[in-house]
């Protein structure tokens, strides 16, 4: 499946316009309290988090963004470390993931938020599983992205943390030893089996590289070894579960269906929307369906 390739598909990014920005407001990290995060804000509206995955960053959502704007106040979360943003100082070894759930946990609280709608993509799918079984109160929907509660699934149905973590411990040092030149030869190979729209690889390869080594390893790490499933029980909210299907992943598209199922049957309310002719990044390969269901899921 290609999924297996997503691990080295590190630092993936896209450019918001010019328009975009100016009509924004960004709160940094004293915004909002917290150094895991940052925080843009545009429109006005029911309020809506979108968080973006692995080493991307926040403008991955900018064609949605650019729709979503005229109707919601959305909260454009950017990970510390990620696409070019300063990396938590003193945390060498630490999680990511966890952490930037606990910090827009807070940012929710500081804001006064009213349980805002959830969107998140890859590793931002699992922040907002967190969010939801750990802090259920204050969340009003979750739309998870292209993710699984427990990453290691596609590697082996019947893994475990503890069976997982000799794979990421030699991912973690594996990325961490290679050279840029091999790193960028990853990214590119990478893209390939992530984006199918073959016009955003080059500025994804380009945007690839900004991300902190030592931040997308742990983060590597932590999606691999950490299994949600024993939690999302505790969401009381609906959850709507996207995910990308395509003929080149060279596997029956049931598979892929039961994969995402099982996976999550212990939700209690959950519904799946698959996306055909497309890869991990259905923001950029469907856009004009991706929007039309993020739409459906918010009204």
């Amino acid at each position: 499946m290609r999924l297996s390739i997503m691990l080295a598909a590190v630092g993936l990014s896209f450019s918001l316009s010019s328009a975009a920005l100016a009509q924004s407001v960004m709160m940094g990290a004293e915004g909002v309290g917290h150094d895991r995060i940052s925080v843009e804000v545009a429109g006005e509206g029911p309020d809506v988090i979108l968080v973006p995955g692995m080493a991307s960053s926040r403008e991955v959502w900018s064609g949605l963004a650019a729709r979503l704007r005229q109707t919601h106040r959305l909260h454009l979360v950017q990970v510390a470390g990620f696409a070019g943003s300063s990396p938590v100082a003193g945390d060498a070894d630490g999680l990511v993931a966890a952490p930037v759930a606990e910090a827009i946990a807070d940012y929710i609280e500081r804001e006064h938020l009213d349980r805002p709608a959830i969107i998140g993509h890859s590793l931002g799918g699992e922040v907002a599983l967190m969010l939801g079984a750990r802090h259920p109160d204050q969340v009003g929907r979750l739309m998870i992205v292209d993710a699984l509660p427990f990453y290691s699934l596609l590697f082996d149905p019947a893994a475990t943390s503890e069976t997982a973590r000799p794979g990421a411990d030699a991912f973690r040092a594996a990325w961490l030893a290679a050279t840029d030149t091999q790193a960028e030869i990853m990214q590119a190979a990478a893209l390939a089996s992530l984006v199918r729209n073959e016009a955003a690889r080059p500025a994804l390869l380009a945007a690839s590289m900004r991300s902190d080594r030592q931040t997308v390893a742990n983060a590597s790490h932590e999606l691999m070894m950490t299994d949600l499933r024993g939690e999302i029980s505790r969401i009381t909210v609906p959850v709507e579960v996207v995910y990308a299907y395509d003929t080149a992943y060279g596997v029956p598209v049931a598979s892929v269906d039961m994969t995402f199922r099982d996976a999550y049957n212990e939700v209690p309310e959950v519904v799946f929307r698959r996306i055909d002719e497309s890869f991990h990044f259905i923001m950029l390969d469907q856009p004009a369906q991706f929007e039309r269901v993020v739409l459906e899921f918010l009204r």
